[in-house]
């Protein structure tokens, strides 16, 4: 066996590895668990005690030679194949073609919607992402005891400080900061402590809109959310108002239109009902514009907001609001 052990101390000091197969040939060979050194460990086993601790000492150097070579050799090869020669490239020629991205479906809808919204005169504000107190529940009726400034509802950054909710944030700086009359939409992103499921989402997009002028009224609200809706779906959409509830307006509706994914047949995403709602609206609550320093007695207003994945699910078709989120390439090249 120490002849043996001789034999393979000389073949390890002079092998010589260029590349990766054969530097992992030597690790097969003489480092792997069943490598020829690991086998004469086990046949050490078998010699008597007179000459076992003599092969054990060579054994065990014979065991770091290899390892220290090893780690030698990946060196070599490592180097050698970052001081390979590439072939000079010719600057002259045109450069390889590219795949250009395209706009995210929400960002996309978003646009669509904001142009159709500035074709009759509203123009875009925009506000922070963190909000108090006061801009966020207060100037909006939301009452002290109001569910959405629980916990499990909003999420909140600091005392009196939170994610904001809506973008209705942005109306109240608006009405706070800019003359009258105001005509503005606010697009952003929201963050609500929900559930995620195929209908909802705790992140989220959404489009407000603020109209407040002398003698606004309903039926202007109702006119607007038509033209929208016809602009954006098609001519032959079906819509609904439903009397609904908001803080911060009054009288306060619904608005449904007709499920684009099922045709009106009915389907998880319409709760198959047929109808879908795309958002909520109504005249501005007299209270919210006293909070603004607005006069109520002077000036009326109507208020609308709705959340781009709802309508960029009805645009497009997709039944799955957490698509939107999951950087799935083979969802989004379909855009």
């Amino acid at each position: 066996m120490l002849e043996k052990i001789k034999t393979l101390h000389a073949e390890i000091e002079h092998f010589q590895a260029n590349n990766q197969a054969t530097l992992e040939a030597f690790r097969q060979k003489f480092i792997a668990k069943k490598g020829i050194i690991a086998m004469l460990f086990f046949e050490l086993k078998k010699v008597g005690p007179g000459e076992k601790k003599e092969l054990g000492l060579v054994l065990n150097k014979l065991k770091r030679t290899a390892q220290e070579k090893f780690e030698l050799l990946i060196e070599q090869v490592n180097r050698a194949s970052q001081t390979t020669e590439q072939p000079a490239e010719d600057l002259t020629l045109p450069p390889p073609a590219g795949t250009l991205g395209s706009l995210h479906p929400l960002t996309s809808i978003g646009n669509d919607i904001i142009v159709l919204f500035e074709k009759i005169g509203f123009n875009i504000s925009e506000g922070p992402e963190i909000e108090d107190d006061w801009h966020n529940f207060t100037a909006l009726n939301f009452p002290d005891n109001h569910p959405a400034r629980d916990m499990q509802d909003t999420f909140f950054v600091a005392a009196h400080r939170s994610l904001r909710t809506h973008t209705s944030s942005v109306q109240v700086r608006v009405m706070e900061g800019q003359p009258l009359p105001i005509r503005t939409i606010a697009p952003g992103r929201v963050y609500r402590n929900e559930a995620i499921s195929a209908r909802a989402h705790c992140i989220f997009h959404q489009i407000e809109g603020l109209y407040i002028n002398r003698g606004v009224s309903f039926s202007e609200l109702k006119e607007t959310l038509l033209y929208f809706v016809k602009e954006l779906f098609g001519n032959h959409t079906k819509l609904r108002f439903r009397p609904s509830y908001f803080p911060f307006t009054e009288p306060s509706a619904e608005l449904d239109i007709d499920c684009r994914l099922c045709k009106g047949k009915g389907c998880n995403i319409c709760k198959y009902t047929g109808w879908v709602e795309i958002m909520g609206a109504g005249m501005v609550d007299p209270q919210v514009l006293t909070n603004c320093n607005i006069d109520p007695e002077v000036y009326t207003g109507f208020a609308f907001g709705m959340g781009i994945e709802r309508i960029a699910m009805l645009q497009y078709q997709i039944n799955d609001l957490r698509l939107f989120t999951e950087n799935d390439l083979s969802f989004l090249k379909q855009f």
